[in-house]
């Protein structure tokens, strides 16, 4: 297969990009960053492009036990000529493409504003990438020089706040075109509504839940939210307070537990005993995700206000949570436009007005959870190492195809969630089913095609339930005269007297894929009696994409039952969209109607199957002109671009770039792959898993369509964000896509 043969050849290729930073298990936050970054690029693009480690070890005293595969240097914090050696060792090594600096002071060596990094700079040939992890307004003028010195040995500048890139320019005078804002990367969380399982699990049952999080010091501040909480705890007995952390490693050698100390005294003092709970471990990122899960309100109290970045705080916005935060220069920027709450430094009051709030105020509450999920789907790792990448490519030169083959495993477990006992409902808030909406066609034989086709690649009988349950659904859909009702509601009662021309054609794509896989035999048998009762009235069907669906039904019914009648009706249907084709295309318009609209791929994915059931060579020819035509328009710059649903794209106007939709993107990938199984072109092949790449993220907002933690599939891009919403259409278009790129 040709999946192989680039299989070999990107191993072959074993560049990569080096990280000089912290790494676990050094306890520190910078060194979680790197590992949760680096993590992701090579889920994304190893092994085209590799990620390894040039591990910073505190006063080169400390010995880690380090990730020997990940790590493959070790740098002295503290001996200048250290620094020296290792850039000089790293220029001769032709496989560091470039070097990727995490920068926080601290941990650097040369006083406290780290210079002896310059002295590696200075001897480094390689280009360099350096992340600003802290950004200060108003900084000494050592700290000016060290920075200024930093930056201009740099290729690029990185940073998480748009604020930084202004206090950069304006008080350090680095050049704004050098600076790129990428975000601090979050892990894909489900958006919970109900978390009152997961509190469950973890004991905290029937209990209003607050939490901080992070490695314990004085400037979190949390004395400030303990003191605001006796007068909260009268009339919320239940509420509990969570204090989720170790005391930073750092401040454990200066002072002991002197600060957790006194927040204990504290706590006994209000006499909150039952209402402040310390976790004094780190906790793994598996539990840290648990715990934010079972929070209702996040609370980040810090005090410093130049903070210009906070992963506790990223880390809560992307579980969705309602957060309090004081005003640090993150926390205003990332919570503005109501996606959370920002209160005065060191302020009980304003803490507990804020506290009290969102405890009694459920609307507000709910609309800060939904804003700042919102804003954070760009923040999830995936769209982090992409943009990452994004500004990696400007410097040096990596392959087209740089994580273009890798996919995500195939995850049916949105799918499973969709599906009860009658079919698979229409639509989901957020990743939970909307059963209101009840259920359709539609969606229950595309649902029977992704079954069908995941049962031939990996047997189970989990999907031969799936199967049972969809076919059964198109059965009793069915109407005598061999048409099909669309739209059921909940209580499983049709509300329409016959359904739409294009939930026909799926019906008959669905029975008819079923009826050319490895199924049980009576599964078949009865896929068959729904195909043969309907294929009759397929003469009559007017619109182009019922006719499409049914010459893909057609095309999978040939494969088993090779009769003259079947094969005159995949004649009868191609030579509709050939005379359709022949109307319309002309004056740079190679299309079947004066408009592009929805699914547009099928269209001639269907007549590349007439073509390989005839071999008609008009057949070919349309095709090739209408998939050339579809690519013009579709892929730009490296991306796909699809039709906007709206307005889409009327011949002679200009086209619609939202909203864009999983049920298109899924389109193109089957024509591409359709295409390539047929001529053995390379090119569309390519183009498929560029196709699919748009719903892993390189889409106009670079931005992941795909949720890997439900295994569903959002359901659109809009111009500014996603549409959080995870329905059957998207989550099985997705699956569609997904598994014809399987063979």
């Amino acid at each position: 297969m040709v999946k192989i043969l680039i299989k070999k050849k990107s191993v072959k290729d074993k560049s990569f990009i080096l990280y000089l930073s912290t790494y676990p298990p050094r306890e520190c936050g910078i060194a979680t960053f790197t590992e949760d970054l680096t993590n992701s690029m090579d889920k994304k693009f190893n092994p085209t492009l590799k990620s390894k480690i040039l591990a910073i070890n505190d006063n080169g005293s400390s010995i880690y036990n380090y990730d020997k595969k990940k790590v493959a240097m070790q740098l002295n914090e503290s001996d200048i000529e250290h620094y020296i050696q290792t850039a000089e060792k790293i220029n001769k090594m032709d496989k560091i493409k470039l070097v990727c600096i995490e920068h926080e002071f601290g941990i650097f060596g040369g006083e406290e504003n780290g210079e002896f990094l310059i002295a590696f700079l200075e001897k480094l040939e390689k280009p360099v990438v350096v992340t600003f992890h802290s950004v200060i307004p108003d900084p000494s003028e050592e700290r000016l020089r060290v920075v200024r010195s930093i930056a201009k040995r740099s290729k690029a500048i990185t940073v998480m706040a748009e604020t930084a890139v202004d206090i950069l320019h304006k008080k350090y005078g680095v050049d704004k075109n050098k600076i790129y804002v990428i975000h601090h990367g979050v892990p894909s969380i489900d958006f919970l509504k109900d978390n009152s399982d997961v509190k469950e699990s973890l004991g905290l049952s029937n209990r209003i839940v607050l939490s901080t999080f992070g490695l314990i010091n004085r400037g979190k501040g949390i004395e400030y939210v303990i003191r605001a909480l006796p007068k909260i705890v009268k009339k919320f007995p239940n509420l509990l307070y969570l204090i989720i952390g170790e005391t930073h490693p750092i401040v454990r050698k200066q002072e002991g537990e002197e600060y957790r100390n006194k927040l204990i005294e504290l706590v006994e003092k209000f006499g909150l005993k039952n209402n402040v709970k310390f976790y004094n471990k780190y906790l793994p990122l598996e539990e840290i995700i648990e715990y934010l899960k079972a929070t209702d309100v996040y609370i980040y109290s810090a005090l410093d206000k130049n903070q210009i970045v906070s992963g506790t705080l990223a880390y809560a916005m992307g579980a969705g949570k309602a957060i309090i935060a004081t005003p640090s220069l993150y926390a205003k920027e990332v919570l503005a436009d109501d996606r959370g709450i920002v209160v005065k430094y060191r302020d009980t009051k304003s803490m507990e007005g804020a506290i009290k709030s969102l405890l009694e105020d459920r609307v507000l509450k709910n609309k800060l959870e939904k804003n700042v999920y919102a804003f954070s789907r760009k923040m999830t790792w995936p769209n982090v190492a992409t943009n990452y990448l994004d500004v990696f490519k400007k410097f040096i030169k990596v392959k087209k195809t740089v994580g273009l083959y890798k996919l995500p495993k195939i995850k049916l477990n949105h799918l499973f969630i969709l599906t009860d006992d009658t079919g698979v409902i229409q639509h989901a808030k957020h990743s939970v089913p909307n059963r209101n909406m009840g259920y359709a066609l539609d969606d229950n034989a595309r649902a029977l095609v992704v079954a069908s086709r995941y049962y031939d690649l990996y047997k189970s009988d989990k999907i031969l339930k799936l199967v049972n349950t969809y076919l059964s659904f198109i059965f009793h859909a069915q109407r005598e005269d061999g048409y099909f009702h669309n739209i059921m509601s909940y209580d499983k009662k049709f509300i329409d007297k016959i359904g739409s021309e294009d939930s026909f054609g799926r019906a008959l794509w669905a029975t008819g894929r079923l009826i050319s896989s490895k199924i049980d035999p009576n599964l078949k048998a009865s896929a068959k009696f729904i195909f043969d009762n309907a294929i009759k009235h397929v003469e009559k069907l007017e619109s182009v994409r019922s006719r499409v669906f049914s010459l893909i039904g057609l095309y999978y019914y040939s494969k088993v039952y090779k009769e003259d009648n079947v094969y005159n009706k995949v004649v009868y249907l191609a030579d509709k969209l050939v005379e359709s084709y022949n109307e319309v295309s002309g004056n740079d318009w190679y299309w079947f109607e004066d408009s592009l609209t929805y699914s547009n791929g099928k269209i001639p994915e269907a007549l590349y199957m007439a073509y390989s059931i005839t071999k008609k060579k008009e057949y070919l020819e349309v095709a090739e002109k209408s998939l050339n035509f579809l690519t013009s328009l579709l892929i730009l710059n490296g991306k796909l671009v699809l039709i906007g649903h709206k307005g889409w794209y009327k011949r002679g106007s200009e086209r619609a770039f939202y909203d864009q939709q999983p049920v298109d993107a899924s389109s193109v990938v089957q024509l591409y792959i359709t295409a390539y199984n047929i001529t053995g072109k390379k090119e569309y092949y390519d183009n498929a898993f560029l196709a699919f790449q748009w719903f892993l993220g390189r889409n106009m907002l670079n931005q992941t369509i795909y949720d890997e933690t439900s295994g569903g599939c959002y359901d659109g891009l809009l111009p500014s964000c996603v549409n959080l919403n995870q329905g059957a259409e998207s989550t099985i278009s997705y699956l569609l896509a997904r598994l014809s790129l399987e063979k």
